[in-house]
């Protein structure tokens, strides 16, 4: 397939807030190995019940063989998208915040280490979200579909969602994430707001390498999901996720002051 057929069948899907209340910020989500559109379907209408407006890219496809290409491919992508969802006078709502899972958080920390900040087109979010960033050596869910599924999530309704899903790409968190692109993503000197989200239940995660990541960016908060799996946004926890998501929206758009603290509690 060309790179023009190739760009011509990309596809997304968009979450749309209700009526009446203006929209709060655009968020672009980039999924990770073997997942779909219907796979953060859930997330996507959470999100945008509380005014954002969500637009679910195709997965990322990293190439080992050309890293750097895969990235700026990607980055175009991402730009594209954002561009696709101004308004009718051209405009596009701020904050935008790119949300990336698995090898998604991969590339989406990979690009805002390069100089170009996320690709050849430019595009610069003012924040991101990496959920489910894959350790440099990974433990294999080889074995069965249910193997798979108990390393991804433990939530009945997600895991009926990835089993009834004919386009789910089984057995993709098998493939290698190129080590190029990830020690890229681990290496990154983003300068914006970063949340990072961890299940302590993954076995795909390496947390210290994760605290070192965080440690390093200047402005940067590490998330852990107690008892979460590897698709921590959809996982048992999946409404304590999307709260602590919207939490930082809504904190990002206050210049990262907290708008809620804590003066006495018993808990």
């Amino acid at each position: 397939m060309t790179e023009r057929n190739a760009q011509q069948d990309l596809r997304h899907t968009d979450h749309f807030g209700p009526r009446g209340p203006a929209v709060r910020g655009t968020v672009l989500v980039v999924p990770g190995r073997g997942e779909t559109h219907d796979t953060y379907a859930r997330f996507g209408k959470r999100l945008a019940a509380d005014a954002y407006r969500v637009r679910v890219l195709d997965a990322a496809r990293l190439d080992a063989e050309d890293p750097d290409g895969s990235l700026t491919r990607l980055g175009g992508r991402i730009a594209d998208a954002v561009a696709g969802t101004a308004d009718p006078d051209g405009a596009v709502v701020h904050p935008v915040i790119l949300v990336g899972a698995d090898t998604g958080a991969v590339a989406v920390a990979a690009l805002l280490g390069r100089e170009d900040g996320a690709g050849a087109a430019g595009l610069r979010p003012d924040a991101v979200v990496l959920a489910g960033l894959p350790a440099h050596t990974s433990a294999s869910p080889s074995g069965s579909w249910d193997d798979e599924l108990d390393v991804r999530t433990f939530c009945p309704a997600h895991r009926s969602t990835l089993t009834d899903d004919a386009a789910f790409g089984r057995g993709a968190l098998d493939e290698v994430v190129p080590e190029r692109i990830l020690a890229a993503a681990y290496a990154s000197e983003a300068d914006v707001p970063v949340l990072i989200l961890a299940g302590d239940a993954d076995p795909l995660a390496d947390r210290d390498a994760l605290t070192r990541t965080a440690k390093s960016l200047p402005r940067a908060r590490l998330s852990v999901v107690r008892d979460a799996h590897h698709d921590v946004l959809n996982d048992m926890q999946h409404r304590s996720v999307a709260a602590e998501i919207v939490t930082f929206l809504e904190t990002l758009r206050n210049e990262l002051v907290p708008l809620v603290t804590v003066e006495s509690s018993a808990w």
